[in-house]
């Protein structure tokens, strides 16, 4: 019997209608489900008469999760499925959703998980690692990006971006993105930085708002190690935040590490879809919203 874990964002699916449907679906086809939350919200769950249980004991044994909301709950969720190596499948109650395989309308496409044939598209990572006086102070994995950027205080950031084989370049400006192809349609396309097919194996950097118009982005072959250090003067004002989450506030002499990770997310794709057709029908709608 496969176990599905169904992670509903509880400001998406307030209801929780979409996660009772899909529920009601998974266990006629003969599977156990239970319900986690990648986040708490107050009240949520138990008035519904629905069973909430911790998502870092019931991942242990699970053989996929379903995440219901939109790209950023699949990115809260990526660092648990990939160090557990279970595949996740998103349920889109966002806007864009270009991670999500379904939209709230295609629930009945999970009967196609029936015969537990399906296809996993492997999306790479990356190793985020802070160094401090020859010692890690933190770490942390991506699907999308880790951003280095300023504070609040409207001030020219200055960060000097090295590979393991010198420097690269120098950026002045509101900061700079490392990013995974995954990401490249997220900030960093936002920074002007390329759309990369999420498949591929790549380092992008783009700079933030640069102050340079010789300033550009750079593809970069997976084997390289990215490090940014931040000039004198600024580090004071500089912020790591991995995926969108808690700034990192970076200290005189941080080096921040960047490299491939041997963590991967695990997409579940169920249709035939490629991303150039996903990549139009999105960024279709997004122009015609405008």
């Amino acid at each position: 019997m496969k176990k599905v874990i169904l992670c509903p964002n509880p400001y998406r699916d307030h209801d929780m209608k979409a996660v009772k449907e899909a529920k009601t679906l998974l266990e006629n086809m003969g599977m156990r489900t239970v319900i986690c939350l990648p986040f708490q919200r107050e009240g949520y769950g138990g008035q519904m008469g629905l069973s909430i249980r911790p998502l870092q004991q019931e991942i242990k044994e699970a053989d996929l999760l379903i995440a219901f909301g939109g790209d950023g709950t699949i990115l809260h969720l990526s660092r648990t499925v990939a160090l557990h190596n279970v595949p996740i499948l998103g349920i889109n109650l966002g806007s864009l959703g270009f991670m999500s395989e379904l939209d709230r309308n295609e629930l009945h496409r999970l009967e196609d998980l029936r015969d537990w044939n399906f296809t996993v598209e492997s999306r790479m990572m990356l190793d985020v690692v802070v160094m401090r006086n020859g010692s890690s102070v933190y770490n942390n994995i991506a699907l999308n990006d880790a951003v280095i950027s300023k504070g609040s205080i409207a001030r020219v950031v200055r960060l000097n971006i090295f590979t393991e084989e010198g420097h690269l370049t120098r950026v002045g400006g509101d900061g700079v993105i490392i990013s995974t192809p995954t990401g490249s349609t997220g900030y960093s396309m936002a920074a002007g930085g390329p759309i990369v097919e999420p498949t591929a194996r790549n380092l992008l950097i783009t700079p933030i708002c640069p102050h340079s118009t010789r300033s550009s982005s750079y593809v970069l072959a997976p084997q390289h190690v990215i490090t940014v250090e931040a000039e004198e003067g600024n580090r004071k004002s500089v912020y790591l935040s991995v995926d969108g989450g808690k700034a990192f506030s970076l200290k005189s002499g941080d080096k921040v590490r960047v490299r491939q990770s041997g963590h991967c997310t695990r997409l579940v794709r169920l249709s035939k879809k490629s991303f150039c057709e996903i990549l139009d029908k999105k960024m279709g709608q997004e122009a015609w919203k405008k």
